[in-house]
C-alpha cells in the first residue's frame, strides 16, 4: 500500500481483469442503474453481461456484501443500501473496508465507484484512507516501483464523470488525508519535533508560504504551556505558524492543532498497555497541516493561519512536575495535577496566540485530547464542543457530508468549569471530578483561555478515537476542515459539500470593516 499512487480520472478507459484488476462498488440500487454499456470495457473478456447480471442478483448487503466475478481479479461490491441519520450517505467507512478486503495487490488496478454527485468527495477521502503511505517492511522499503490505482466515478442521473476541477479538489483532498495519515502513522524517532517543522516547511514551500517559528524565545515571550510541555525532551517544543493572507480577504479563521508527537505521560506516566500507540497524539496538527495544504491549492478566499503546538511530553531531570505553576500565552497561572494533561496545555497557548496575535473571527482547535471522547462519541465520531450553536449544527452536517463523522459534547461552562478549582493558580489542569463530562471539561480549559465572554467563534474538535482504525491512522479531520470551510474556497465541489449558507456581508462589532460570515 505504501507504493501506492491514487489517480482520480473521468474515464479509467478499458481494460481486461488480468492486466488491470478492477472493483466495482456502490450501494445496491446504484449498482443496479449501472448499464452494462457502462462497465462491460473494464470486465470483458473474461465477465459476460450474464455473469454481471447475476453477480447482482445474488448480492445481499448486511451492511456490506459482495461477490467475485472472475477470480479476485473483479468484483462487484454492494454498501449498505441504508444509513442511519448519524452516518454519512457515502457509508464512507464500509468503503475503507471493501477496498482493502476485495482490491487484489498489483501493478495497476481500478476502482469504479457508483455514487451520487454529493457522495463523491466523501467517497474519495474514503477511498485514500484505505492506501496509507507509511511502512517500514524490509520487502516493501525495497521495491522502487510505484503502483496506480485509478479512480474512475459513475455517477448517478448523470451522463458525465466529475469535471477536471473536480478531479484536482480530489487530488488535493486525498493528497491531504494521505499526509496526515502518513505523519500520525511515523513513529517519533523519525517524526519528532524537528522532523515536524521540516514537513510544516515543505508545505510551506510548496505553497510559496514561509513558516513562522516560535522556538527558543517560547519561555521568554510567555508560552508556558508548550514550553512546560515540552522542556524535557531531546528535541524542543515549539509555536509554528503558516499563514495565508489572500487579497481580498474579509475573515480570519485560525486552525489550531494538538501536536505531540510522543505522549509518555510525563511524570503522571501512563502504563505499559497505555503508552503504545502514542505516536498518534499528533493527530490534530497533522490534520490541519493537511487540510492547509488541501484548502490553499484550491483557493482558499479568507484569511486562513495554520498553528500548530509540538512538543514531545517526555520524562528527564527537566520534566514539569505535578504541583509546578506554570504561566500561559493567556496571562492565566495553571497548577499542574496531572502531566498526563498536556494537550491541553499547548493548545491553551495556540488559541491564545491566534486571538491575541493573529485577531482570529473563528478558532478551531483539533486534537487527540481525552481517551474518554471514545467513551462520549465512540470509535467513528470524533467530539465537538462550541460556544455558538449554528456552528455545532454545521459541524455534524459537515460530518456527513464528508465522512468525518461528527457528534455534539455539553457546552456548559457555568456548570463544569469549576472542576479545575484552584487554591494557589487561576486552574489546575486536570479535573477534580473524572466523571463529571470530562472531554467536555478538557475542551473548557481550552476555550477559558480565550474567554467564555470572546465575541467570536470557538470550535473544538477531540478526534482521539477516530485518528486510527487499528494500527492504521485514518487521517481524520482533514475532509472534515475542508468541508466546514467549504463556502471561502473557490471550489465547487468544496462549495457544494460545506453545510454552510451562502456568504452574507455583517458588521463586525468589534472592527470598522465588515466581514463576509461563513454561517
Amino acid at each position: 500500500m505504501a507504493n501506492v499512487r491514487l489517480e482520480f480520472k473521468a474515464s479509467a478507459g478499458d481494460a481486461d481483469p488480468q492486466t488491470r484488476p478492477v472493483l466495482i462498488l456502490g450501494q445496491l440500487p446504484n449498482l443496479q442503474r449501472v448499464l452494462w454499456s457502462n462497465v462491460r470495457g473494464k470486465l470483458q473478456p473474461r465477465v459476460t453481461e450474464e455473469v454481471w447480471k447475476a453477480a447482482l442478483s445474488s448480492l445481499s448487503p448486511n451492511p456490506t456484501d459482495n461477490c467475485p466475478l472472475y477470480l479476485n481479479l473483479a468484483t462487484v461490491a454492494a454498501l449498505p443500501s441504508r444509513v442511519s441519520r448519524h452516518n454519512s450517505p457515502s457509508a464512507a467507512h464500509f468503503i475503507t473496508r471493501l477496498i482493502r478486503n476485495c482490491l487484489p495487490a498489483g501493478a495497476t488496478r481500478c476502482i469504479l465507484m457508483v455514487c451520487e454527485r454529493s457522495e463523491v468527495f466523501a467517497s474519495a477521502c474514503a477511498i485514500a484512507r484505505a492506501f496509507p503511505l507509511f511502512t517500514r517492511r524490509s520487502s516493501a522499503c525495497r521495491r522502487a516501483d510505484k503502483k496506480c490505482v485509478t479512480v474512475e466515478f459513475l455517477l448517478i442521473g448523470q451522463n458525465n464523470g466529475p469535471m477536471e476541477i473536480t478531479l484536482k479538489c480530489l487530488e488535493s483532498a486525498t493528497e491531504g488525508v494521505r499526509l496526515a495519515a502518513r505523519i500520525v502513522d511515523t513513529p517519533c524517532n523519525e517524526m519528532n519535533t524537528d522532523h515536524f517543522i521540516e514537513e510544516i516547511s515543505a508545505v510551506g514551500k510548496e505553497l510559496g508560504i514561509t513558516p513562522k517559528i516560535i522556538r527558543e524565545e517560547l519561555k521568554e515571550r510567555g508560552f508556558g504551556g508548550i514550553y512546560g510541555v515540552g522542556k524535557a525532551a531531546e528535541h524542543p517544543p515549539a509555536l509554528v505558524i503558516l499563514s495565508h493572507t489572500p487579497e481580498g480577504g474579509t475573515q480570519t479563521i485560525a486552525w489550531v492543532g494538538k501536536g505531540i508527537v510522543y505522549d509518555t505521560g510525563g511524570l503522571s506516566i501512563k502504563g505499559k498497555t497505555t503508552m503504545p500507540g502514542m505516536k498518534r497524539d499528533c493527530g490534530g496538527a497533522a490534520a490541519v497541516l493537511g487540510a492547509f495544504k488541501a484548502a490553499v491549492k484550491q483557493g482558499f478566499k479568507d484569511n486562513l493561519h495554520a498553528v500548530f503546538c509540538l512538543a514531545e511530553n517526555s520524562v528527564g531531570p527537566n520534566a514539569t512536575r505535578p504541583d509546578d505553576i506554570h504561566l500561559l500565552y493567556s496571562g492565566k497561572t495553571v497548577e499542574i495535577n496531572n502531566t498526563d494533561a498536556e494537550g491541553r496545555l499547548v493548545l491553551a497557548d495556540g488559541v491564545s496566540y491566534a486571538c491575541k496575535d493573529l485577531n482570529a473571527d473563528i478558532i478551531l482547535d483539533i486534537a487527540t485530547l481525552t481517551g474518554s471522547q471514545g467513551i462520549a462519541t465512540g470509535k467513528y465520531h470524533a467530539a465537538v464542543l462550541t460556544n455558538n450553536e449554528e456552528w455545532e449544527t454545521a459541524c455534524v452536517k459537515a460530518g456527513r457530508k464528508c465522512g468525518d463523522l461528527v457528534q455534539p459534547l455539553v457546552y456548559c461552562p457555568e456548570l463544569h468549569f469549576n472542576e479545575f478549582s484552584s487554591a494557589v493558580a487561576d486552574m489546575k489542569n486536570s479535573v477534580a471530578d473524572r466523571e463529571n463530562a470530562l472531554s467536555s471539561c478538557a475542551g473548557l480549559f481550552i476555550a477559558s483561555h480565550i474567554g467564555f465572554d470572546w465575541p467570536g467563534v470557538w470550535v473544538h474538535v477531540d478526534i482521539a478515537s477516530p485518528v486510527h482504525a487499528g494500527e492504521r491512522a485514518t487521517g481524520f479531520g482533514v475532509a472534515l476542515l475542508l468541508s466546514l470551510f467549504g463556502r471561502a474556497s473557490e471550489d465547487p465541489l468544496l462549495n457544494m459539500v460545506s453545510p454552510l449558507g451562502e456568504d452574507d456581508m455583517v458588521e463586525n462589532p468589534d472592527r470598522d470593516t465588515k466581514r463576509r460570515r461563513l454561517v
